[in-house]
């Protein structure tokens, strides 16, 4: 089977091929660490994770490059209104960002570059630009000529003659042209500054990316990846001064995430409509946040809401009763039970690659898991036994990693209060058999309160945690 991506810049799925056999080469752009997290932010970060993850169980070895901005406007901004230091706040930011994707259970990129160490790259790719004619300086501040990239606004479909200054874009008399972008910003008083050719200053939000891109992958890479907010213009002009300098196609594929959206609008700080990961983690285990981005294409907007997440919680709960153990009592399954279950573990593996091939499909992915569930539920009920489970079991536990699910992580919970659960259990049923119904029932009730459910079939009584 062969993997197919969707390309932004080619607006179609593509077979997927590598710049060297084996080896994926993975450019993220990670945040700008100037204020606390938000799930928005998480939602990409899990989202590339779910990729790079399937990318490995695919063979490949991944490079994973996920940046972190830590000079910047707004960093500068939240410093002054909190009395800091901005390379404090970063620090803080950072470190807590770090911590957020652990929780999280996001896998570690190979390497987190930081804009502050990349100024050397950054000088001379600016030095480089100026002289071939693709930027100017004015006064310290270093512009990149837009009119000298013919094909400018490929990756967004934008055609430079029909871009107009707007909003987001000031109108400044220094620039050539109305959409010409910063390389270098000369330092304002108080600011963080480095010298330079042009003066001391700062860099331009884009140019970082593309240096921590050469730095760390080379001048061409397989994937560059992030929201699709950053299509226009980061990733634009990413694209614009990169293959300026190098005369060669920057990246493969560029692979964009749907935003998060609140009450219909973009999660964002600028709106004030956020919910921090911090505060997410602290009413929900990370893998609620990651079944919502797997229940969803990754190239659309997921929306946020309690129906939505009481949907993902259910659809984890599910996921998990395929790894409770046999029913007390279990003398084995019916042979044609066994038979189909084995069928059905091989049908799985099948069907959860060719989603995953399909652009990466974590919805059918799940589709898949959930058939294997249903078949190992069924032979539970029918008697199976641990052993007759297992190998299911254990194709379900394989699969959901490569998603980044954990279904045994309460396993770790039950090790402990284990024994005084099932001592609670013997207590319970010997109440049953003195049909003492009322003191059972409460028994079983403050378990559930304690969050233990108690399940009873003919062949005795079980437990597990509530999900």
């Amino acid at each position: 089977m062969v993997l197919r991506v969707y390309n932004t810049l080619t607006r179609q799925k593509e077979e997927f091929t590598t710049l060297v056999p084996g080896r994926v080469s993975l450019y993220v752009c990670g945040p700008t660490v100037y204020d606390k997290a938000h799930i928005g932010h998480a939602m990409s970060a899990l989202v590339f994770d779910i990729i790079r993850r399937y990318l490995e169980f695919k063979g490949y070895e991944v490079r994973h490059v996920m940046n972190y901005t830590d000079v910047d406007d707004k960093i500068i901004l939240r410093a002054n209104e909190l009395n800091m230091d901005p390379f404090e706040l970063a620090e803080r930011y950072t470190r807590e960002y770090d911590q957020h994707l652990a929780d999280l259970n996001i896998l570690p990129a190979t390497v987190n570059p930081r804009a502050t160490q990349e100024m050397s790259t950054i000088i001379d790719m600016v030095q480089r630009l100026i002289s071939q004619g693709y930027a100017y300086n004015k006064n310290g501040d270093v512009y990149f000529r837009v009119t000298r990239d013919a094909d400018y606004g490929k990756l967004s479909g934008r055609r430079l003659e029909d871009m107009q200054a707007g909003a987001r874009i000031s109108v400044d008399e220094r620039k050539e042209h109305p959409m010409d972008f910063a390389l270098w910003k000369s330092a304002k008083p108080g600011e963080p500054a480095w010298e330079s050719p042009w003066g001391p200053g700062r860099p331009g939000w884009h140019i970082e990316c593309s240096a921590m891109n050469l730095t760390h992958l080379g001048e061409q890479i397989d994937i560059h990846g992030g929201g699709n907010d950053l299509i226009f213009p980061h990733h634009e002009n990413e694209i614009a001064q990169t293959e300026s300098l190098t005369g060669r196609p920057f990246a493969r594929y560029w692979i964009h995430n749907g935003m998060l959206q609140l009450s219909g609008e973009k999660m964002s700080k600028s709106l004030g409509n956020l919910i921090t990961i911090e505060e997410f983690l602290s009413l929900y285990e990370g893998d609620v946040l990651r079944m919502m981005v797997l229940n969803s294409s990754y190239r659309n907007p997921l929306s946020y809401s309690d129906e939505i997440l009481a949907q993902a919680k259910r659809a984890l709960e599910r996921l998990r009763s395929g790894i409770r153990p046999a029913l007390p009592g279990s003398q084995g399954a019916p042979a044609d039970v066994l038979e189909s279950l084995t069928s059905q573990v091989k049908k799985t593996a099948q069907e959860f690659v060719e989603a995953m091939d399909d652009d990466f499909n974590t919805a059918g992915a799940l589709a898949a898991l959930f058939e294997l569930v249903r078949a190992i539920n069924q032979a539970r009920d029918a008697g199976a036994t641990d052993d007759q489970l297992a190998d299911a079991r254990n194709e379900l536990i394989r699969l959901s990693g490569v998603l980044g699910l954990r279904l045994q992580v309460e396993s770790r919970r039950g090790e402990q209060a284990g024994p005084f659960i099932e001592l609670l259990l013997e207590v319970r049923n010997e109440l049953r058999k003195q049909k003492l119904w009322a003191l059972s029932d409460v028994v079983r009730d403050r378990l559930l309160e304690l969050g233990v459910v108690i399940e009873d079939s003919r062949e005795g009584s079980s437990w597990r945690w509530k999900e």
